[in-house]
Order: structure tokens, then sequence, then C-alpha cells
């Protein structure tokens, strides 16, 4: 971490048009501004699809195959007969039944209060969806005991929830059905995720063949993003800031392909941020990738030496975010800048439903 960075050194003036509230369709047509960094600078317009001009044969791509549950859950808070309306985020499961969750507003909340969700917008009922209060933390956080465990709460929260979308969203439209579809990954599996690892929504099938069919191979890891990624980071001091721990796994034959096509000379591309962060949390000292199955809160800044990944897809990011301080540490702070000040300038659309951009490491 460079120590002379201050939270302001992250900060921009984004105007509210520049926020995607819907996906571009289709979704590999998005616009995609390639950044080249280091004495030949560039930044180039594209189009998603052009990335198979951009990849080779050798190259592999990393994507993260977590999938969003529906958990943004609405109930009444019981307490001595009287009701209040409650609103929650999961977003860390902790054991078969109980789940850590930023509620709002959380000052209604007493240690032991009972919230029933049985309120669905689905015609599947089920029986009734109830959480104990069994935590308080700080910053809205709370600890849900439910009533149900396992398989049988699962298919609760994905009948009574709805999908999480970002507060930039959220704040502007509520979800939809559309949403279940345009808030997931084509190749989406392991259900667990409360945030969607955004850069990957831009693949189709068709693209991934077409990369396939030019030699470009893919990997799968799986990291179940966690809500925490849109916690603002309140000290100056960007070394006091904690992140929300994430729970990431790769494979031992994730980990061999993905160093065996290195000492070959392939790339690694990092599709997302999410990736590139249990890429980076899996590397040894000599940037060998190996098997991971843990809980991972690195946070990466500039002065970071990354020991992983050649190539960085991603979406635009919040100002002052912990996100934009990794893309900087990617490609240089400066290089940054000048990328999102042309990407604003030109009219590239921001954040979860935006456009992308090719970050190439600044080495």
């Amino acid at each position: 971490m460079d120590l002379n960075m201050h939270l302001d050194d992250f900060d921009f003036e984004l105007p509210q048009s520049s926020i995607a509230l819907r996906p571009h369709e289709p979704r590999d047509e998005a616009r995609l501004l390639e950044i080249l960094p280091g004495q030949n600078s560039s930044l180039n317009d594209r189009r998603i699809g052009d990335i198979a001009k951009i990849f080779r044969k050798g190259d592999v791509l990393v994507l993260n195959n977590t999938r969003v549950i529906c958990a943004a859950l609405t109930g009444s808070r019981l307490r001595d007969g009287n009701t209040a309306t409650i609103s929650v985020n999961l977003h860390k499961k902790c054991d078969q039944s109980s789940w850590k969750a930023f509620a709002k507003p959380a000052r209604r909340l007493k240690l032991g209060d009972r919230i029933n969700f049985g309120a669905s917008n689905n015609a599947c009922e089920l029986g009734a969806l109830d959480a104990v209060v069994s935590e308080k933390g700080d910053g809205g956080e709370v600890t849900l005991t439910f009533d149900l465990a396992g398989a049988d709460l699962e298919l609760a929260i994905e009948a009574r929830g709805a999908m999480p979308l970002p507060p930039y969203i959220a704040s502007k439209r509520a979800p939809d059905e559309r949403d279940q579809i345009d808030y997931q990954t084509v190749f989406a599996r392991h259900a667990g995720a409360v945030a969607a690892p955004t850069a990957g929504l831009h693949f189709t099938n068709e693209l991934l063949a077409r990369l396939t069919d030019m030699g470009v191979t893919r990997h799968f890891v799986t990291l179940h993003v966690g809500a925490g990624t849109f916690l603002p980071v309140k000290s100056d001091d960007l070394s006091q800031h904690k992140m929300h721990a994430e729970w990431g796994e790769i494979s031992p034959q994730t980990a061999n392909a993905l160093n065996k096509a290195r000492a070959n000379g392939g790339r690694i591309i990092a599709v997302g941020t999410t990736s590139l962060r249990l890429l980076e949390s899996a590397a040894d000292s000599d940037g060998l990738v190996q098997p991971f199955c843990d809980e991972t809160d690195i946070f990466i800044t500039p002065g970071y030496r990354f020991r992983t990944v050649d190539l960085l897809m991603t979406n635009f990011h919040l100002p002052r975010s912990t996100l934009f301080m990794l893309v900087s540490a990617f490609s240089g702070l400066p290089m940054m800048q000048q990328a999102y000040a042309h990407a604003i300038q030109t009219g590239y659309r921001f954040y979860s439903y935006g456009d992308a951009c090719l970050l190439h490491c600044d080495r």
C-alpha cells in the first residue's frame, strides 16, 4: 500500500445520467474501453465483442461462476404487539440457519426481536419464514437466525426474496422479473452470492464459443460476492479499512491448468475483480496459484504487486470505493483517472449494468 495516498485521491464526479439502470442489449455489444498503461499508454474505444481481436490463442479466461440468490427481503418486526417494516439484505451465510445481513432501519431492531418475512410476490406459497435477531453489529449489520435450515431455508429465501440490486439502482427503481435474468451470468452455477460478478454479465454463450474456437481456454472459480463490496471506505487512512470476508474456491485442477498455461506463455485474463481477488489470495510468493477453499478479505490498493493476472476485464466502479482502488493498483492511478474522465466525457455507462473496460497490468 502506498502510504502517501488518501481517500480523496480516489474521488471523482459522476453525473447521475451515467449510471446504467438496465444492461445493454445484447450483452456482448456493450462498450469496452481498453486501457493500456506504461510508456506507450493509450485508451481504445471498442465493443465487448472486440475481445476476440485482443485475446489470442493460449490465453486463459478466469470466470466467477457464483450464482446470485434472492437476498433482498422485506418483513415485519414483531415486538410487544407492535410491528415495524424492516428491509434486509443478506450478505454472508454463517451456518445452515443463520445469515449476516444489513438491516434498514437497524435502529428499530433489538436482540431477540422476531421478524416475519411471510409476504411473498411468488406464486409458490411456503410455510412461515421467520428469523430472530441473534446479534447486532456496527453499520446496520445484524445476524439473523431463521426457524428453517438447509435446503428448506434456501427455497424459502428464493420464494420470498428479490434480486439484491445495488443501492444506486434500487434507489431509482424496484427489482422486477427481468432482473432475474439480467443480474445473473450465463455461466452461474453455485448459489451463494448476494451481488453479481458484473463483468461476467457481458458474456453470451455465443461469445464464449467464439473465444474457444480461436484457442482461448476458460476456467471457473467461485467467489460468493458479499454486499460488503458496496460499503463505503470511511477512513482517510486506507490501512484502517476492513474488508468483509467472502468465501471462495479454486480447485486443484483449475490451479494446475492456470499455472501450466502461464508457463507456456499464455496470459491470465481475470473477468471481474472477484476473480482477480481470489487468484491473488491463492497465489504463493512465486506467483503460482494454489488450490483454495477458504474466506478472503484481501484489500488491494496502489503499491500492491500483482502475481497472477495479466489482463483484467471489469465494469466502471464507484468513486472512493475499494474497487476503484483495486483497478488503480492494476493500471496506475493517473491512468485510471484519465480513463474514467474519458469514459464520463464520451458517455460510457457506469456500474453493475454498465459498460466495461479491459485493463492491462502496469508492471
